[in-house]
This record gives structure tokens, C-alpha cells and sequence, in this order.
């Protein structure tokens, strides 16, 4: 399937300056799939070491740190020449071998020319440890997400509705024609999400219980990594707030409130569990700007924040929100509607390299995302229906004067200015495309 990160994969292969490359990424979101895709097309060969199938690997990094001697040996494991420049060394479940991650500083300062990818479930936990001697510095990272819009519709056959798309000016309406499969798209990618797997069983049997019976597997997985994974005296705590967030997602005021978690439980008790979840990529967090300044992360109160879930199908799954609930857009789901257009539009956001926060003015006034472009801040404002009257985005707009916005929302495509601001009305199925309109 059609996974825009290639194109970063294939740009870091061809860095002057490349060091070895850290992919991270929440579990199950496709990770080994992409470097096996990304070697086929691009290397003469291919050397996938596996830390987790084979644990008698990390003997070889026991030794001493000489890069030679463990190409040398992994060459002799293999019956494969390792040669710099034609071959891609592959260290997958890298987590479970540390001193291979401490490795990556001698072969970045000894064997640049060497092109290695290393990845692994919860990595993102396990670089977080104290005990691993990460190198800072020494190496280059990539994230990737589950498939988003995008890559979902392409992956429906429906990659000409991406092409009629990519230069669409804001002064022609959508018709149906183009507007109403791209709509039906967006329903179904509310009830399958991005999973890989997921994708794949939908596109295979355009069958959706087949597709939950996939997720709920997946986030029994999940919860079956808090206790393998997880500190032992954090497990129960990790349950509470992953079983809490779509609640909390789906309040009026979304903050997230340690004390709704688990009667009588304080933020201080709670803080590393959410931090794990975190670091897995189960959970996203988007953290409160008062006063939005440049840069948006130094203006942001780390105290104050919303969570949102990784990957919006996996959210329905967690709900249990029937599929036929979000296809037939009952009245019954107005509560939970909101939630998933929010989580929907940060998980795309988060894909196409924006690092989303919000802005509230005390109890009058919330602008769902604000994030930093160019120098500048986009208010974004989010509507699950076709209402696109917002006060606080006015408010916004004109207290702080932004270059430009987004409004996203079921309404059809238009432009028109909110005080000095340029405002883009964009209906949510094309939030991959914001770019063209930000230029």
C-alpha cells in the first residue's frame, strides 16, 4: 500500500551528511513493512536482523563497539556481503538488543557511508530508559503514523480523486460528482482508521466486522504491552487513563482531567502513566497556548492539555460506536461526533509534520489547533457538521491578526477573510491537502 513516508525514507538515503536512521511509530502501524518496501526499490541487497526472533544476535554487540568486526559477523550469520552504499542494514525490535542502539554512534562516526534503519515496537518506551546509552546527536529520526486520509483513499483505488484534488482552487464549489465518494471515504475511514492491517482487511472484504474484529485484537495487543512492557506499578494506572480517554475526548470542555481517571487519584500519581502511553504513540497530547508567540512549544502550560488517540478507527473501536452509528449520522452521536472529527483532524495534522497545540481565552473563548508555519501561527477551528459560524476563531483572529486560517468542516470549499485574515473554509476530507492552500 502507498505510504507517503517513502519519499522521506528515500530522501534521507541520499543525505550527504545521512546518519543512521531511528524509525518510531506506534505498534502495528506498519513499520517493517515500509523498510522492507523501501529496500526492495532501493538497495542491490537487504539484512534484516531481528533482535526479538533472534536473541542470540545481541551476543555480537557484547563484545566491544568495532563496526568492522560486526558487519564481519553479521555477514558470516547472514551468508550475505554487507557492502556500504548497495546494501540496507535492517535492525529491527532494535529495543531488545540496547547496546545495538548505543552501536549507531561508532557506525555513524566509522561507517557513515552505511545505511542502517533501526526500529521496534514501544521504542519510543525504551529510549526513554535511563540504562541505554543512547547517542544523541549521532543519529537521524523519522516518525511514521498510521495511513491517513490520503492513503486511505488511495488505497480504495480512488487515487484519482487525490490527483482532481491536489490543485482544486478554493473558488469552484465541489460538486457531487467528486464531493460525495470523498465524503462516503471520510465515513468509512472514521470506522477503519489507518492500522495497516485494518486498511488491508477493509479493502480485501468491505466487510466491517471483519475490520473491528482486527481492532479489537489490536487493542488487546495494546493493553497486553502494558503489563509485559510497562513498570508492574504502573499497569493499572496505564489501564485507567487508556480506558478513560474517549470519555474525556467526548466532554464539552475536552481538557484532560486526571481526577476523572479514577475517583480520588491525583495528576501526581498518574503523570507516568500517561508519559507511558505517550511514549508508546497510543496517545497524542496537545497542550494549551494562552498567549500564542513564536515558538508555540516555549508559549505552551505543559499542565494543561487535551489526549487524543493515535488513530481515529481504533478510537470508534475503544467507543463502541457502531459502524452504522457513523455511516447513518445518527442524532444520538452529536456527543461523539465532535470528538472524532478533533482526533481526526490531529492525527492528520501530526502526518503531515505539524505539531498542533490549542488556544483557550479562561472559559469564553477555544480555538481547537493553532500550529506554527513559516514564522507564523494557523488558527485551525473544527466542525463536524456544516456549521462553520465560530466566535472564538473571530476572537482570535482578531486579537492576534494571523496571516491566515483554516476552518475544516462538511462545508464546501470557499476563501473569504475573518478581519485581516485570510480564512480557508476546507471540508475535512481535504485536510491532507492544506499546504497548497497555506502557500
Amino acid at each position: 500500500m502507498y505510504r507517503e513516508i517513502l519519499n522521506d525514507l528515500e530522501k534521507w538515503k541520499e543525505k550527504s551528511r545521512r546518519k543512521p536512521l531511528i524509525l518510531t511509530g506506534v505498534r502495528q502501524c506498519g513499520k517493517t513493512y515500509i523498510v522492507d518496501e523501501f529496500a526492495r526499490k532501493n538497495f542491490e541487497s537487504y539484512v534484516y536482523v531481528n533482535f526479538e526472533s533472534e536473541e542470540t544476535l545481541s551476543a555480537i554487540f557484547d563484545y566491544d563497539f568495532d563496526v568492522n568486526r560486526i558487519i564481519k559477523e553479521l555477514e558470516r550469520h547472514f551468508k550475505t556481503q554487507i557492502v556500504p552504499g548497495k546494501t540496507l542494514l535492517f535492525f529491527d525490535e532494535i529495543q531488545e538488543c540496547t547496546r545495538a542502539i548505543t552501536s549507531l554512534k561508532y557506525f555513524c562516526e566509522n561507517m557513515r557511508e552505511l545505511h542502517i534503519v533501526c526500529a521496534g515496537s514501544l521504542l519510543g518506551v525504551a529510549l526513554k530508559k535511563k540504562q541505554i546509552s543512547f547517542p544523541v546527536g549521532k543519529v537521524n529520526r523519522l516518525q511514521l503514523y498510521p495511513m491517513n486520509f490520503k492513503e486511505f483513499v488511495i488505497a480504495n483505488g480512488r487515487a484519482d480523486l487525490i490527483e482532481t484534488f491536489s490543485k482544486w482552487p478554493t473558488d469552484r464549489e465541489i460538486p457531487p460528482i467528486y464531493k460525495a465518494p470523498m465524503e462516503e471515504l471520510l465515513k468509512a475511514y472514521y470506522c477503519v482508521g489507518g492500522m495497516p492491517e485494518a486498511v488491508k482487511t477493509w479493502i480485501e472484504t468491505h466487510d466491517y466486522n471483519e475490520v473491528e474484529e482486527l481492532q479489537n485484537e489490536i487493542l488487546d495487543d495494546y493493553a497486553d504491552d502494558f503489563s509485559k512492557h510497562a513498570p508492574i506499578e504502573d499497569v493499572p494506572k496505564i489501564r485507567w487513563i487508556w480506558d478513560s480517554v474517549p470519555v474525556q475526548l467526548a466532554k464539552e470542555n475536552n481538557k484532560f482531567v486526571f481526577s476523572h481517571v479514577k475517583e480520588g487519584k491525583r495528576s501526581a500519581e498518574l503523570e507516568d502513566a500517561l508519559q507511558w502511553l505517550v511514549d508508546a504513540g497510543l496517545l497524542i497530547k496537545a497542550e494549551l497556548v494562552e498567549k500564542p508567540e513564536i515558538p508555540l512549544e516555549g508559549a505552551a502550560d505543559k499542565t494543561y492539555f487535551k489526549v487524543y488517540m493515535s488513530d481515529v478507527g481504533l478510537l470508534r473501536a475503544k467507543s463502541k460506536v457502531s459502524v452504522n452509528t457513523i455511516l447513518e449520522e445518527a442524532d444520538l452521536f452529536i456527543r461523539y461526533k465532535g470528538a472524532f472529527a478533533e482526533n481526526y483532524v490531529l492525527n492528520e495534522l501530526k502526518s503531515i509534520g505539524k505539531e498542533p497545540f490549542f488556544w483557550r481565552s479562561g472559559n469564553s473563548a477555544e480555538v481547537d489547533f493553532v500550529y506554527e508555519e513559516d514564522g507564523e501561527i494557523v488558527p485551525v477551528e473544527v466542525k463536524s457538521a456544516d456549521n462553520t459560524q465560530a466566535k472564538s476563531y473571530k476572537q482570535f483572529c482578531g486579537k492576534y491578526h494571523p496571516k491566515s486560517g483554516l476552518k475544516l468542516s462538511q462545508r464546501n470549499i470557499a476563501e473569504n477573510l475573518c478581519g485581516s485574515t485570510v480564512t480557508y473554509s476546507i471540508p475535512l476530507y481535504l485536510e491532507w491537502n492544506i499546504d497548497h492552500y497555506m502557500k
